[in-house]
């Protein structure tokens, strides 16, 4: 079976409107008091620390909500569906598992048995295996069917690491070096990685000015202008997110927006723009529970719509917020 998928392109264009640097911030933070607190204790792993073989589980049906879903806060998990009799799962499965130990602690691997667990398969949807799917905060992303080359299957989960850190300030788990299996150096390695950073500040001040100004045609062009020259910026990513979703809702008119939301709760484009609305006039568990309730009441496309729309929203109020916490939650529920 070829490999399909091989990209992570799908979660950096998942438009959100927060900046991703103060995420990013407070995950550098974090990263650095652990490693001063190492430090000061003499280089001891602390309390919290796990050895390697803990970075990779056998997950059940009954288990999931807490061994995927709420670990997912903390960490990404990946997710190895596979079976016994799958020839080409016993080539991928000890790939994943070595390159889930160097990641150190930066990645969990759950190993999905197929045959013990339907229904999970199901609700997957997946139609062969191997297949690879992560989650991050709550947010399942499929990342690839079949067995792939070690360095493709390395670049898409260092892809993973980066969106988890940058989009939700996710930044793993700590690994106890002294323990069995931990690998010399890796957690040096993982402390001093950074991601460079792009050379476009003149460009995304002046969108974040003509936004504070309320010229939000200037401030979509100006985030368009640096991701023209730099697809990948995800801070213009964010901003553009953030002047389209004022853009859409600036000529709204909200008692028929409103009404259209009433009379047609199955209809997505109609529980789309008053969310949209909710949020924006600071309604934000409103904003929430309605688009969870339609991700409940539709399938398909339209689910898929809805249930994006309201990880954008998410990354509004920011994912450290409990109202956000309570409304991921939620939606695991309605989605699993």
């Amino acid at each position: 079976m070829q490999p399909r998928n091989m990209s992570m392109s799908g979660v950096v264009d998942l438009a959100a409107v927060k900046a991703a640097g103060e995420a990013k911030a407070k995950a550098e933070q974090a990263r650095a008091e652990s490693a001063r607190q190492a430090g000061q204790g003499g280089g001891g792993a602390s309390a919290g620390a796990v050895a390697p073989s803990a970075l990779v589980i056998d997950v059940d049906e009954a288990g999931f909500e807490r061994d995927v879903l709420q670990l997912s806060a903390e960490v990404p998990v990946v997710l190895d569906f596979w079976a016994e009799w799958c020839e080409p799962c016993k080539q991928l499965s000890p790939l994943l598992e070595r390159l889930t130990v160097e990641a150190n602690g930066r990645l969990v691997l759950a190993k999905v048995d197929v045959d013990a667990n339907q229904m999970l398969m199901q609700q997957f949807g997946i139609q062969g295996i191997p297949a690879v799917f992560a989650v991050v905060a709550g947010q399942v992303l499929p990342l690839f069917q079949g067995v792939a080359p070690e360095q493709q299957i390395r670049e898409t989960l260092a892809q993973l690491v980066q969106v988890a850190e940058e989009r939700f300030g996710i930044i793993g788990i700590e690994v106890d070096p002294d323990a069995e299996g931990a690998i010399p150096g890796a957690a040096d390695a993982a402390a001093e990685a950074e991601v460079p950073a792009g050379p476009h500040d003149a460009l995304l001040e002046a969108a974040v000015v003509a936004l504070d100004a309320g010229d939000l045609g200037g401030a979509v062009q100006a985030y368009k202008n640096v991701l023209a020259d730099d697809p990948g910026n995800i801070e213009a990513k964010l901003g553009l997110a953030q002047a389209e979703l004022l853009t859409r809702v600036q000529d709204m008119n909200p008692q028929a927006v409103r009404t259209a939301a009433a009379e047609n709760p199955r209809d997505p484009a109609a529980q789309i723009a008053a969310a949209d609305l909710d949020l924006v006039g600071g309604h934000v568990e409103d904003a929430f529970g309605r688009l969870v309730d339609t991700v409940r009441v539709t399938f398909g496309e339209d689910r898929d719509a809805v249930r994006l729309r309201l990880l954008e929203l998410f990354e509004v109020i920011g994912a450290d917020d409990p109202r956000v916490s309570a409304a991921r939650t939620a939606l695991a529920r309605v989605l699993f």
